[in-house]
């Protein structure tokens, strides 16, 4: 492992994503230097494939167990993963193809501390870097196609509420997709520009062939360190005021707000019965709950969970009996998946995934893929997701503005683009 100081951070950076943009596999990650209990991300640059992850179609979280060999790996868990988990399927509309799980062993990995960088390469990469051309392309994406009308989207919140109301689920998370055609692509800048709209602790930039996964996730899935496992849900969403005393006002009704607590508490529920699969008796504890945390975009109610692991689970079984995430289901979770399936009308697919890593020693750290844009090179298409809990107590209107900003800052991304090409 070498060591090597960088004098231009941001130049530096975006050579790097050039430079791993040239090779069929790469994965960025950072947490913009936000604080969150137990940090966001760590600044890692994977580049490259020693080995590609196969999977098998019986049981894909125990072949990933077996791919793994004490090596880095970096990828993304497709929601779709739920498959094998339960009896359960996707028959829905799926617009950009993406494989429902990919890992991969890197050829190069730089580790950023701050101005330094350490690389774990056989190969001089930091001269790779510093000759490669910054892409002169901007990005240009066709318009964003809504996948159900507001008529559409305001009918089925009522609907899921006559679920809840008949005793099918106590709550439900639903959303909706949003596609279009990409004109033009220059994925490196796409991203930086994500992030810049919208600069969250759990950031990441991934490519997979011609699949790439743009994110500006604020929400942590899972994270493994030892024997301690921490979870993250968010549930519970204002946004950005135009002022301090705005902004102030709106976290604090948004933590009295009776509908977001009891959404938030469901889901800590949910995360502590998934957590007791994996965790020695009596050690899950909620450390946080109905925290308030501030974003560029919005606001979020965010609850932290930790557990010690059980010695005879390994990590993969760990993020095995958590899949998918409860934040992103609602409960309780078989039933709710059912509905998802009946009422969305495209497949999730990689959205409401995982993308993160997993080191040597079986420790990860894993976001919720979320605010997050999916683009396919080859079909030249893209899509996004946005959407909400629901439970008895809610507004479909409500519902309806609180997922449109949660898609703001990709839309505010697509629209930036056609100002900058025309």
């Amino acid at each position: 492992m070498k060591t090597s100081p960088i004098h231009n951070k941001p130049l530096f950076l975006e050579k790097a994503l050039n430079w791993a943009n040239g090779f069929s596999h790469c994965a960025y990650y950072q947490s913009n230097g936000i604080s969150y209990p137990y940090h966001g991300f760590d600044e890692i640059l994977a580049v490259g494939v020693k080995r590609i992850f196969v999977p098998n179609e019986k049981d894909r979280f125990e072949a990933l167990a077996a791919f793994h060999q004490n090596k880095w790996l970096f990828g993304y868990l497709g929601y779709d993963l739920k498959n094998d988990r339960e009896a359960l399927s996707s028959k829905n509309t799926d617009h950009i193809l993406f494989p429902e799980i990919s890992f991969f062993e890197p050829q190069h990995i730089l580790f950023f501390k701050g101005n330094e960088v350490e690389t774990l390469s056989e190969e001089d990469v930091l001269a790779q870097i510093e000759s490669t051309e910054i892409n002169p392309i901007t990005s240009y994406l066709g318009t964003a196609k809504a996948s159900v009308s507001q008529a559409k989207y305001l009918a089925i919140i009522e609907k899921l509420r006559q679920h809840i109301e008949e005793g099918d689920c106590y709550e439900i998370n639903f959303c909706q997709e949003f596609h279009g055609e990409i004109v033009a692509l220059n994925p490196i800048q796409l991203y930086l520009d994500l992030n810049k709209l919208s600069p969250s602790p759990f950031s990441s930039f991934q490519k997979h062939e011609a699949h790439y996964i743009l994110s500006a996730s604020p929400e942590r899935f899972m994270k493994k360190e030892g024997n301690k496992i921490i979870s993250q849900p968010i549930k519970g969403t204002r946004a950005r005021g135009n002022s301090a005393s705005e902004d102030e006002a709106l976290k604090k009704d948004l933590r009295s707000d009776e509908k977001e607590l009891a959404e938030n508490m469901m889901i800590v529920d949910l995360v502590r019965n998934d957590l007791a699969r994996s965790s020695k008796v009596g050690s899950i504890k909620v450390e946080e709950i109905f925290g308030i945390y501030s974003f560029k975009q919005v606001h979020q109610m965010i609850s932290t969970i930790v557990s010690e692991k059980r010695e005879e689970i390994n990590a993969f079984e760990v993020i095995k009996n958590a899949f998918p995430m409860g934040s992103m289901t609602g409960a309780p979770k078989v039933k709710v998946m059912q509905l998802i399936e009946q009422y969305e009308n495209t497949k999730r697919g990689v959205f409401s995934g995982a993308a993160g890593y997993i080191s040597p020693n079986s420790d990860f750290d894993f976001n919720v893929l979320i605010r997050s844009l999916f683009l396919n090179s080859a079909t030249k298409t893209y899509s996004f997701q946005a959407g909400g809990a629901i439970t008895y107590d809610s507004v479909p209107e409500k519902e309806y503005e609180e997922c449109m900003v949660k898609a703001k800052a990709i839309l505010a991304l697509i629209d930036q683009g056609k100002v900058e090409r025309f």
